[in-house]
This record gives structure tokens, C-alpha cells and sequence, in this order.
């Protein structure tokens, strides 16, 4: 389905996902991080830089994983990005959802 993302036709599965990357930049990013009320900061920005380099990389994400990557601690992902935090982060970060969070 269809769904109108910073003045752009982006298509997205039922969950909201988009289903193409090459659709997603940061203007889009922006606006699904204001859907789920959050305001992005360079901190948000380091993780969806991570999480978009792991995906290409065809490497599987956790929350786990995120937590030992350097880029961030635990805490600060889940502070970052409230209430199901891998589930937000990958939304905004165009990619689809992580096998993990099914």
C-alpha cells in the first residue's frame, strides 16, 4: 500500500514499513520519527546510520546487538527510542522489520 511521507509516495507494508529503501531519505525518516513523537538528534542518527550499515551488510539485528555495537548502550536505545525501540528504530530507519521483533 501507499502512504504520503514527506510529500512523497512511499510504498509500505501493513505495519507501516516501507518495503522499498531506495524510497526512504532522511526528509522521510524525519516524519515517521514525528509519527511515533520523536524528535531525531545526532544520537538517533548514529543508530540509523548503524542499523541501515548492519542491514546492508545482510547482518540479523537485536536489540542485543545494537546494545553491544558501540554506537550505543542498552539504556540509552531504549531512551532514544521509547516503547519498542528496535521496532521504531528500523521503522524510521526505512528498513524492514527485524526477525527478531516478530
Amino acid at each position: 500500500m501507499e502512504k504520503t511521507i514527506a510529500g512523497k509516495n512511499i510504498t509500505v507494508n501493513e505495519e507501516g514499513y516501507l518495503t522499498d529503501f531506495t524510497q526512504w531519505n532522511k526528509s522521510v525518516g524525519e516524519e515517521i520519527a514525528k509519527e511515533n513523537s520523536i524528535e531525531l538528534t545526532q544520537r538517533h542518527w548514529d543508530i540509523i546510520d548503524y542499523i541501515q550499515n548492519e542491514v546492508k551488510k545482510d547482518s540479523p539485528l537485536s536489540i542485543r546487538k545494537i546494545g553491544k555495537s558501540g554506537v550505543v548502550d542498552i539504556k540509552e536505545f531504549y531512551a532514544l527510542f521509547p516503547n519498542a525501540p528496535l521496532k521504531t528504530a528500523t521503522k524510521i530507519a526505512g528498513v524492514p522489520k527485524p526477525a527478531s521483533c516478530i
